[in-house]
């Protein structure tokens, strides 16, 4: 198992002592959360919350998930970084894909680059992005990054993009930053909900051919705080936990960077390995 440590939506003086800190404290990775704005008005309902609600959010700090990747990598040698995740729908993907492989570039290829659509209308119409067809895309956008990581010209013409032929350098010596299948994140799920999304994946790569292909699971730390929970994770096919000390969902309040930090090494001493 491989423990990250969440780092976000606190205050923005945390950021690099609590990289450092999970660093040193032998996590094996670091997790962002990624939102652009709070909505003055909005329609859509919050898919993690029960009731659907998200006012926890309306004052909680929010930094670029790639400037604060860059950043914490700056100050670090060895752990890993991962978007948990990157609202990609939104962007514009040869822009994201100049800036991915350039936290690759500057870090030694330690970000895992962990993308989705957004559940909100109102992150769309922000942006200027339409809301119709965003599965389509997201599905176009994936094709234009792992194109422009290959070192080679690539253009794209799809339904909804239409790229002419550019090449950029330098690009990623480890080519996994934005490749279709190498693994899934989820959050909200409770132990039962996550075993069953698990085997419906398992039974789709098997149907897809990608079966035998390294494939990574990330899922949030509520059920890692006991060694039964953790071998229970492994057991289903968890292949990395998320920790973090604060319910944001509830609007529980953030705690001082003293009060993280001895958090986060009782954790490491209790249940990380070397």
């Amino acid at each position: 198992m491989r423990f990250s440590y969440q780092v976000g939506m606190c205050d923005p003086d945390h950021y690099l002592p609590l990289a450092r800190a999970a660093e040193q404290a032998g996590y094996h990775g670091i997790t962002i959360p990624d939102s652009i704005c709070y909505p003055q008005q909005a329609s859509s309902k919050y898919p993690y919350n029960k009731d659907g609600s998200r006012e926890f959010l309306e004052s909680v700090p929010f930094l670029e998930s790639l400037i604060s990747v860059a950043s914490m990598a700056a100050v670090t040698e060895k752990i890993r970084f991962a978007t948990f995740v990157y609202k990609l729908a939104v962007r514009q993907a040869p822009v994201v894909a100049k800036q991915v492989q350039s936290i690759q570039a500057l870090s030694g290829n330690r970000f895992d680059f962990g993308i989705g659509i957004s559940p909100w209308e109102e992150d769309f119409a922000v942006c200027g992005v339409p809301w119709e067809k965003r599965g389509k895309r997201f599905d176009e956008q994936i094709e234009i990054l792992r194109g422009l990581e290959s070192g080679e010209y690539f253009g794209y013409s799809g339904e909804l993009h239409d790229m002419p032929a550019n090449k950029m350098c330098p690009v990623p010596t480890l080519k996994r930053a934005a490749r279709v299948g190498d693994g899934w994140m989820c959050a909200g799920a409770d132990l039962e909900q996550l075993e069953a999304y698990i085997k419906r994946i398992q039974a789709l790569r098997e149907e897809y051919g990608t079966r035998d292909k390294p494939f990574r699971v990330f899922t949030t730390g509520q059920d890692a705080f006991t060694r039964e929970g953790i071998a229970r994770l492994e057991e289903i096919g968890v292949t990395d936990v998320i920790i973090a000390f604060r319910n944001v969902y509830e609007m529980e309040p953030d705690k001082s960077l003293d009060e993280k930090i001895a958090m986060l090494n009782w954790y490491a001493g209790e249940f990380i390995d070397g």
